[in-house]
């Protein structure tokens, strides 16, 4: 049973919302706003996943971006990298070109700092707002609405946006001004490519002594060991299943983007240069498209 207040109702019916982007995460981000009963119209540049996703869950589709804009309230960006979010925002029919002043305009693309303050400074030139807000979680934290999103932006905007995002947010949280969103994602994917390293490693070593791996691994998780990684990976590293998740090119892409922000803050990421090099290794073996934990797989070649 909904817990909304009339109020709340009210204010759904006469937000109008724009989603461009309708890849793993998007698909399932947009649905969760359409069915909440945030008036949705998605762009998506396959024309029949934008079908799909309106035969599943309703709401509008549009043939631009600036037509999926065209008068509304809130526009999320849910696309690949930061030329994909200049094309369908500054681009030719981009939403800049019709979002409305006092509207508001949100990237979950994680991209470059560089790229959120570009937005930003191209939105106040028409008095729009602007937030970077990156999420985590993966295509199963989108699906279940129980992603973590990092925002940058000013509270003004954040505030009037966070009870939307937390349609599919278990935690929303702004991080501080634009661009610390993006930021943040950077430090979640450190965290993320060392664990999977070490996680690969452990799991090898055990197969190599000759322990049993599903074991150690049921007994090491109840310790200090223990990780989200663990948890929902270790499995299917152990029985080589890759087909899912979050892709080795989409990793590369992030990782590139955290050591040139690395460089320009003068921190030294040794690990996390290393771990970006043994996925060079993943691809290389035809796994661009495999999930991020195989890197166990690396190992597993290198052995042979």
């Amino acid at each position: 049973m909904s817990t909304d207040t009339p109020q709340d109702d009210a204010r759904k019916q006469n937000l109008t919302v724009g989603f461009i982007g309708l890849g793993a995460m998007g698909f399932p981000m947009a649905g969760h706003l359409q069915t909440a009963g945030y008036a949705t119209t998605v762009f998506n540049r396959s024309p029949d996943k934008a079908s799909r996703w309106q035969e599943t869950y309703g709401g509008k589709t549009a043939l631009t971006p600036a037509a999926s804009a065209r008068d509304a309230d809130v526009v999320f960006v849910c696309v690949g990298n930061d030329d994909d979010v200049r094309e369908v925002t500054l681009g030719n029919q981009g939403v800049l070109e019709t979002l409305k002043p006092g509207s508001l305009l949100i990237d979950h693309t994680t991209a470059s700092a560089d790229l959120a303050q570009e937005l930003q400074s191209a939105c106040m030139e028409k008095d729009i707002g602007f937030l970077d807000a990156p999420v985590s979680g993966g295509q199963a934290g989108a699906e279940l609405g129980q992603l973590t999103i990092m925002v940058g932006g000013d509270s003004t905007s954040f505030d009037s946006a966070k009870a939307v995002m937390a349609v599919y947010g278990k935690s929303v949280r702004l991080m501080g001004p634009c661009g610390s969103g993006q930021l943040t994602k950077m430090a979640n994917q450190i965290c993320i490519a060392g664990v999977l390293q070490g996680l690969s490693e452990a799991l090898h070593f055990s197969d190599r002594a000759g322990l049993d791996t599903t074991n150690v691994v049921e007994a090491i998780r109840q310790g200090a060991a223990q990780s989200w990684q663990m948890d929902n990976r270790s499995q299917t590293m152990i029985q080589g299943e890759f087909g899912f998740g979050f892709a080795v090119d989409w990793m590369r892409k992030d990782l590139g983007l955290v050591l040139d922000a690395a460089d320009k803050a003068g921190a030294s990421l040794p690990l996390t240069a290393l771990v970006d090099q043994f996925y060079s290794d993943v691809q290389n073996l035809g796994g661009g498209r495999w999930d991020t934990s195989s890197l166990i797989e690396r190992l597993r070649k290198l052995s042979r």
